[in-house]
C-alpha cells in the first residue's frame, strides 16, 4: 500500500512537461457528476485553448445508442487537488456534434442571461450555501447515527464539536482545503442542525462562475467521500420526521443593491421574485416539497413571504442590510440538489430582465 500511495503522489513535473486534465460534466440525471482524464502536452490556463472531447452519451442518459456521441466544451479550469502539480480539473458543458447544446446543458442558457448587457452592468455577486448529508455506505443512513435508530433530538449538533455531536469533520476539512487549493472561492464550512449534515459556502462569485465553482466543489466532495467510503447525499429531505432538510440558500447582490438607496432596489427585486414564485419553485430542485413545509427554518412551498432576519421566510434580508440601507438578500427556497446554473441565472433574469405585465 505504501508503494501505491507513492505512485498516486508522484510529481509528474519532475520527469515530464505533460499534464493530466480531468474533464468534468453533468450527466443525464442533472445531479450525477461525470469525469474522465486525458494527457496534454503541457500546462494550460485558458479553457478555450483546451481541445473539445467526446463521450458516450448513451451511457449517461444523454443520447441514444445509435447516435451516442456528445461533445464536451471546456469552460473553466481549476487546479487538481488530487493529482496536484500542474494537473487540472476542467468544468465542461455538453453539445451535439452539430454544436447544439443538449437538453441537460443548463450552462448554455445561463451564460446567455449573464452575457446580457443589462446583467453585465449590474456585476452580480452570488454566495451559495450548499448543505449535504454524509451517509453510511452499506445502510444509506447518516454517519454517526445508530443503524436502524436515531440520535438525540436536534439542538446540540449545529456548529458543534465532540465525538458525540460532530460526525465527518475529516471529510469536511479535507474538502475545504482541497477547494481552496483548486482556486474555488469557498468562504466557509459549518456543521448543520441535523447530525451528519454539513454545509459549505461558495462565493462571493460573479455571474456564471458561481455555477462553475459550485459544480466543481461538488465534484471534489464526491471524490473525497469516495476515498472515505462514505456516500454523499444532496437529497433535500434525507430523513423524514423532525429533522432539518438540506438546502442551497442563494445570496444575491447587484451593483445597484450595493449602492446608496440599494434597499429600495432590493425590495423591488423581492417583489418581482414573489410574482414568479411558482416558476422559481419548479426550477429549484426535485423533492423540495418534502423540505419546504413551513417547519425546520423554511417557508411553506405554496407561500411567498419575505422578512428581515426571518429564517422561516422565502427571502431573508439581513439586519446589516436593513441598517445600512443597501447590501444583499438570501433566497432560502433552493433545494440542496438544485442546479446552480439554473438558480443563479433565473434570479438574474427575474430581478433584472423580466418586466411584469
Amino acid at each position: 500500500m505504501s508503494l501505491l500511495s507513492d505512485l498516486i503522489n508522484l510529481n509528474l513535473s519532475d520527469s515530464t512537461e505533460k499534464i493530466i486534465a480531468e474533464y468534468i460534466w453533468i450527466g443525464g440525471s442533472g445531479m450525477d457528476i461525470r469525469g474522465k482524464a486525458r494527457t496534454l502536452p503541457g500546462p494550460v490556463t485558458d479553457p478555450h485553448r483546451l481541445p473539445k472531447w467526446n463521450y458516450d452519451g448513451s451511457s449517461t442518459g444523454q443520447a441514444p445508442g445509435e447516435d451516442s456521441e456528445v461533445i464536451l466544451y471546456p469552460q473553466a479550469i481549476f487546479k487538481d487537488p488530487f493529482r496536484r502539480g500542474n494537473n487540472i480539473l476542467v468544468m465542461c458543458d455538453a453539445y451535439t456534434p452539430a454544436g447544439e447544446p443538449i437538453p441537460t446543458n443548463k450552462r448554455y442558457n445561463a451564460e446567455k442571461i449573464f452575457s446580457h448587457p443589462d446583467v453585465v452592468a449590474e456585476e452580480l455577486w452570488y454566495g451559495i450555501e450548499q448543505e449535504y448529508t454524509l451517509l453510511q455506505k452499506e445502510v444509506r443512513w447518516p454517519i454517526g447515527w445508530p443503524v436502524g435508530g436515531y440520535p438525540g433530538p436536534q439542538g446540540p449538533y449545529y456548529c458543534s464539536a465532540g465525538a458525540d455531536k460532530a460526525f465527518g469533520r475529516d471529510i469536511v476539512d479535507s474538502h475545504y482545503k482541497a477547494c481552496l487549493y483548486a482556486g474555488i472561492n469557498i468562504s466557509g464550512i459549518n456543521g448543520e442542525v441535523m447530525p451528519g449534515q454539513w454545509e459549505f459556502q461558495v462565493g462571493p462569485a460573479v455571474g456564471i462562475s458561481a455555477g462553475d465553482e459550485l459544480w466543481v466543489a461538488r465534484y471534489i466532495l464526491e471524490r473525497i467521500t469516495e476515498i472515505a467510503d462514505v456516500v454523499l447525499s444532496f437529497d433535500p429531505k434525507p430523513i423524514q420526521g423532525d429533522w432539518n432538510g438540506a438546502g442551497a440558500h442563494t445570496n444575491y447582490s447587484t451593483k445597484s443593491m450595493r449602492s446608496d438607496g440599494g434597499y429600495e432596489v432590493i425590495k423591488k427585486a423581492i417583489e418581482k421574485l414573489g410574482l414568479r414564485h411558482k416558476e422559481h419553485i419548479a426550477a429549484y430542485g426535485e423533492g423540495n416539497e418534502r423540505r419546504l413545509t413551513g417547519r425546520h427554518e423554511t417557508a411553506d412551498i405554496n407561500t411567498f413571504v419575505w422578512g428581515v432576519a426571518n429564517r422561516g421566510a422565502s427571502i431573508r434580508v439581513g439586519r446589516d442590510t436593513e441598517k445600512a440601507g443597501k447590501g444583499y438578500f438570501e433566497d432560502r427556497r433552493p433545494a440542496s440538489n438544485m442546479d446552480p446554473y439554473v438558480v443563479t441565472s433565473m434570479i438574474a433574469e427575474t430581478t433584472i430582465l423580466w418586466k411584469p405585465t
